[in-house]
């Protein structure tokens, strides 16, 4: 008999067709879940992983989560052939929720993002279970901004229509729904059929207790500027995370070209798990000298003493429809360590650029608007490290994003 059924307290089943041995599941699944179970939650963990990384950090999931009580199932994610291979994937979902829920009889059922809302909605309408959709962004209208679903062909047009239609069906029939950020709300409560909405807001938030600069030893950084042969005077301006896809690899260097031009002083700090010959090939392209771009990675431990390397940290997203819906984990994780960010308008951030003073918001891809911004850059690395921090506790505090969960639980089950 698994001890869940020796437990006491409200049982819920999380779906995530991310897995935990991602850099999301580490960041923005198992840290919520962990200090949720603090509350007598009993969660039961349903993901997709991919082969390799669970191979490799399986064991450290199965640790993270054995110490909070949360029972983890791992699936493993399949990639090929193409399109067999996600049908698959939502059978092994459909048949494994299925088969969980007729076991442990949950109270609900916490669905992160669109495919696993499906499930979440089927047994809600099977079973009565109590079903919170947690958005995480316009999923299907991600697909076709990013090329995926071309609506050139009529198939795509047929999957994106079934996916708009699901969406209202998730958004009218959720008992609890979770958008990242105030402008999709804004966007989908001016539509005549959301009007009455209640939704909640919470965006991607940090544990700033290990995003926190003052933990960074001074004896460990100056080692780390050696080991990365980052000369004594040199400023750094970082970028974290992947390059390409959603965030805008060439303008981004563009960006540091220009800033190159009036601040020799500078180098680029690269931190990514991409890799680094395609990321380094891209940077040349753009006119950033060989000498001047230092391309790492960093284990989630140590991520906090690569980032304070920073003077200043860079990332900009393509502005497209869907990116209403999107909260970067890099902006709380930048914030926590008091580095000023340099970035264009998307989802909320732009908004809390500019209403805190914490960074600098591009409002065009070109050089003259670049070179115009890059004249505020002394201004912003003069901002006060602990301002910034104390204004991450506004916005993103992992402990905030959690009392937020709390209420939303609590109201949903009538705690």
């Amino acid at each position: 008999m698994s001890f869940i059924l020796r437990m006491s307290g409200k049982k819920v089943l999380y779906i995530s067709y991310d897995g935990m041995t991602d850099p999301l599941g580490q960041s923005q699944v198992l840290p919520y879940l962990t200090k949720l179970s603090q509350y007598g939650y009993k969660f039961t963990l349903l993901s997709f992983e991919k082969k390799g990384r669970y191979q490799k950090e399986g064991k450290v999931i199965e640790d993270i989560c054995a110490s909070s009580g949360i029972y983890w199932v791992p699936l493993i994610f399949t990639k090929n052939p193409p399109i067999l291979s996600k049908i698959y994937d939502r059978w092994q979902m459909s048949r494994k929720a299925g088969q969980l829920h007729k076991r442990y009889k949950f109270e609900m059922i916490h669905c992160r993002s669109y495919i696993s809302a499906e499930m979440g909605l089927a047994l809600k309408r099977k079973t009565g279970v109590k079903f919170l959709f947690d958005m995480r962004g316009f999923w299907a209208d991600e697909k076709v901004d990013g090329g995926q679903w071309d609506q050139r062909s009529f198939f795509f047009r047929k999957v994106y229509r079934h996916y708009k239609q699901k969406e209202k069906e998730f958004l009218l029939q959720a008992d609890g729904i979770v958008s990242l950020t105030h402008a999709a709300k804004e966007e989908l409560t001016k539509q005549k059929a959301y009007e009455q909405l209640d939704m909640d807001v919470i965006p991607c938030c940090a544990d700033l207790q290990h995003f926190n600069y003052n933990n960074v030893c001074a004896g460990e950084k100056e080692q780390l500027r050696q080991q990365l042969q980052i000369a004594g005077g040199k400023k750094v301006i970082s970028y974290l995370g992947s390059v390409g896809g959603w965030y805008m690899t060439k303008e981004m260097f563009h960006f540091v070209r220009c800033l190159l031009e009036q601040y020799p002083d500078f180098v680029m700090l690269v931190l990514t798990k991409d890799e680094k010959d395609w990321v380094r090939t891209e940077a040349l392209q753009q006119g950033i000298p060989a000498d001047k771009i230092i391309i790492t990675t960093a284990t989630r431990e140590k991520m906090p003493l690569y980032i304070s390397l920073s003077d200043c940290s860079i990332f900009f997203i393509r502005p497209t429809y869907s990116k209403k819906a999107s909260s970067p984990t890099k902006h709380a994780e930048l914030m926590g360590m008091g580095i000023p960010v340099i970035c264009n308008d998307i989802g909320d951030t732009g908004h809390i650029i500019e209403k805190t003073r914490t960074g600098i918001m591009v409002r065009e891809f070109s050089e003259s608007e670049y070179k115009e911004q890059i004249k505020k850059l002394d201004e912003i690395m003069a901002i006060p490290k602990d301002h910034i921090r104390q204004t991450a506790f506004r916005y993103f505090d992992l402990d905030g994003g959690v009392a937020d969960y709390l209420q939303i639980y609590k109201r949903v089950l009538k705690d």
